[in-house]
């Protein structure tokens, strides 16, 4: 049940699936600025993971790869559910949607960019 789950996480949820990366890491960074304990971690994880996706967008592709990576290590440790959401599944999505980028050895990758069809979603625990 939504009511069930802190609002800014609900609302920080609904923006990823926006694509509106920016304003999601923003409403979650104040969830996990008022949060203690191992949810805490967890919503590091979920803003890297906005965050990395919003690199992507911009083509900060250094940038993008190094917190997509960190925060795979972060969401790991909650797999397979947590908080409503199914981990594994959107650890494996965002696998996906960077697979291009973290294969690519070069310094700096032409042609490598972020693909609509790959943006992972989160499914918003109550819908």
């Amino acid at each position: 049940m939504p009511e069930d789950y802190p609002a800014l996480y609900l609302e920080g949820l609904r923006l990823f699936n926006a694509e509106d990366f920016f304003e999601s890491h923003e409403v979650l960074e104040d969830l996990w600025s008022e949060t203690e304990g191992e949810r805490r971690k967890f919503y590091q994880g979920l803003i890297q993971a906005a965050v990395a996706l919003l690199h992507f967008g911009n083509e900060n592709l250094g940038g993008a790869k190094k917190v997509y990576l960190s925060s795979r290590k972060y969401l790991e440790a909650y797999a397979p559910r947590y908080e409503g959401l199914d981990v594994e599944e959107f650890l494996k999505n965002l696998d996906w949607c960077f697979a291009e980028l973290v294969e690519n050895q070069d310094k700096y990758p032409a042609g490598v960019a972020l693909r609509d069809e790959r943006i992972p979603k989160l499914k918003i625990p109550g819908d």
